[in-house]
């Protein structure tokens, strides 16, 4: 099925979670949707979600450049070449102190968070200058102070917002705008992530601290606000944005506040 001349946005982890959020957003507002995944088997049930005339589907391994060439050249054939969104969202969490976290536990956090952002960047920006395009990057508000027991992860979501701030400014140029959504805890499966080996789970910790879980459909209100807005960052979530101000203004309260929550119980 072609685009016929609507926008288009291709979004990576669109099988479930926030992506999937995002897509049956977008898709129900008229745009055309191009999935993409390394669940085969979610992509298809998210094509039917959405209407299957409403998008495409690309099965991607953000990691693997190759593939992303693959996936967007498919997804250009349906929109003439043009993407006016590419939403980075696919990501991963393994939740534990760092010396419990195996060489794989913080190489699959590196290479999908930020080389797999970095990636899609690269890859989408000649589709994003066709149309003039955005650039939505998915960060964390763990990328505003360091999260305990998700340092990788952190670090990571650091990176990806230091990215975006940067190529704010260079795709510029190119009539490329770019944004960075930082959500507070979305109810997605990332909230079932642990360290190799363990039991503990990063939902398990947010209940034992009390902290506020937002829905996915929060989370894809904002990426659609972003979408269309002119800013460079945007927040989901109440918490979200006093983790914001608090960081900026209050380091050292934040500091004090994680250090005496459960969340640092080994």
């Amino acid at each position: 099925m072609a685009a016929e001349g609507r926008k288009s946005i291709f979004i990576t982890g669109a099988a479930s979670g926030i992506g999937l959020a995002c897509a049956e957003r977008f898709a129900g507002a008229g745009w055309f949707v191009g999935l993409s995944d390394i669940d085969k088997v979610g992509l298809q049930t998210a094509h039917a979600a959405i209407g299957t005339a409403n998008g495409s589907v690309h099965a991607l391994d953000v990691r693997d450049r190759e593939a992303w060439a693959n996936a967007l050249g498919d997804f250009g054939q349906h929109t003439g070449g043009k993407a006016d969104l590419l939403l980075n969202n696919a990501g991963v969490a393994r939740f534990g102190v760092l010396e419990d976290l195996s060489d794989a536990d913080c190489d699959i956090q590196i290479d999908i968070n930020l080389k797999g952002v970095i990636n899609g960047a690269r890859a989408g920006l000649p589709l994003l200058k066709a149309a003039g395009g955005r650039l939505v990057n998915i960060a964390s508000c763990a990328g505003l102070y360091g999260s305990p027991k998700l340092a990788v992860y952190s670090a990571t979501k650091f990176a990806v917002r230091g990215l975006s701030e940067a190529l704010d400014v260079e795709y510029a140029r190119h009539g490329v705008s770019v944004a960075c959504v930082m959500p507070w805890f979305i109810e997605t499966p990332i909230l079932n992530a642990g360290a190799s080996g363990t039991n503990e789970h990063m939902a398990d910790a947010l209940r034992t601290a009390g902290l506020e879980v937002y829905p996915v459909e929060d989370a894809a209100q904002v990426v659609w606000e972003a979408a269309h807005g002119k800013a460079l960052h945007y927040f989901v979530g109440k918490r979200a944005k006093q983790m914001r101000f608090a960081s900026s203004h209050m380091p050292n309260v934040v500091r004090k506040q994680l250090r005496s929550r459960p969340l640092l119980s080994s």
